[in-house]
């Protein structure tokens, strides 16, 4: 008896222009789950991967498989983030949607640094309507740009693997502490009265204001409890992150050792910070990679600081803001909230693979 032999798959074929727009999809951090995960069923079906692989590889069901291999087999990449709808037919077939695409991603308009609806539509005879509907199912928003910075420390990996370890796993009988010192804090005052807020109106300040000081502020934030030691100064020299060390010496018990977090700053490393170091055997220095401030958590803390107090306060004097500052710490360390660091040196180096490719640990 002959065997029956199940409908064949449908064969999903993309050109280079929509191999890299899939790819990129995939590759965003913006872009919808819904959209990946329909990505990676195209990338598949056009790779030769059996129905079975497919399912695995996008986590989703059969049915859904199915569905979507049939409609990028039908009507091509454009039905990305859609079904195809009845009614009146698309004016504009794959290859203007292509075209598009890549003028968008690829080349700049002559007059600007980024293109806009007017002028796309103007360069490929389309309405501007339609360059919208594009650029929304396409998640292309060339108005907006990603700000990144990646360290140029040849001990990069070291570096993390060092800090993510203390984070992660700390070492026992012993205090990790994030360092690091907040400069240049200016003790504003507005030039004239601030106006309270009041139903349907926001408060008010005036646009200038009158300096009336700086103060530098050192911060050693506890990894495990949350809690804070902090000291104000005139200057920010080698000779204060001393005087400072010394009160962490002095604040902290005696049996325990201690890992200061910190980053590269010259005060840092000066020779009498290193004789100081020696003569205190039980601080340990760990510093994070160049350009990587982010993995220190007590930018966390001054974070707090900023936005909830120093942000929208006002200080006739450089005494009365080291005051609000000291109240403020005070206030935190009543009932303090540690912050938690949650990934893993493997999986930092997998998120810069969207700036650098495949990175080598």
């Amino acid at each position: 008896m002959e065997k029956k032999i199940g409908r064949p798959a449908y064969k999903v074929v993309l050109s280079d222009n929509d191999r890299k727009f899939l790819e990129g999809v995939i590759r965003a951090t913006t872009s919808p789950q819904s959209h990946v995960t329909r990505a990676k069923i195209a990338l598949g079906a056009a790779d030769g991967l059996s129905h079975e692989e497919i399912v695995e590889l996008s986590g989703v069901s059969s049915f859904t498989v199915s569905k979507w291999r049939k409609r990028f087999s039908l009507f091509g990449v454009s039905v990305l983030s859609d079904a195809p709808r009845s009614g009146t037919p698309r004016i504009h077939d794959d290859d203007k949607i292509a075209e598009i695409i890549r003028l968008t991603t690829t080349t700049e308009p002559k007059n600007a640094t980024q293109w806009s609806t007017t002028e796309m539509a103007r360069v490929a005879g389309v309405s501007q309507s339609t360059v919208s509907r594009i650029w929304r199912t396409f998640g292309l928003k060339p108005h907006l740009i990603e700000y990144y910075n990646i360290s140029n420390d040849p001990n990069f990996t070291s570096k993390v693997r060092d800090v993510v370890g203390l984070y992660l796993n700390p070492p026992e009988a012993a205090l990790v502490l994030c360092v690091d010192e907040k400069t240049q804090i200016q003790a504003l005052d507005r030039t004239q009265p601030v106006l309270p807020m009041t139903p349907f109106v926001p408060e008010r300040q005036t646009h200038d204001y009158i300096r009336h000081g700086t103060t530098n502020l050192y911060a050693a934030l506890d990894t495990a409890s949350g809690k804070v030691i902090t000291q104000t100064t005139t200057a920010h020299r080698a000779v204060e992150f001393i005087s400072f060390l010394d009160l962490i010496d002095k604040e902290i018990p005696k049996d325990l050792e201690v890992h200061l977090i910190m980053d590269n700053y010259v005060t840092h490393k000066t020779d009498t910070v290193r004789k100081w170091n020696l003569e205190h055997e039980r601080f340990h220095f760990h510093f994070t990679p160049t350009y990587s401030s982010w993995m220190n958590l007590v930018e966390r803390w001054f974070s707090e600081l900023t936005t909830k107090m120093l942000q929208r306060s006002t200080h006739k004097s450089e005494k009365q803001l080291i005051a609000a500052i000291t109240k403020w710490t005070e206030t935190w360390n009543e009932n303090p909230r540690p912050f938690r660091w949650h990934k893993t040196a493997d999986e930092i180096f997998k998120s810069m693979e969207k700036y650098l490719g495949p990175f080598t640990k």
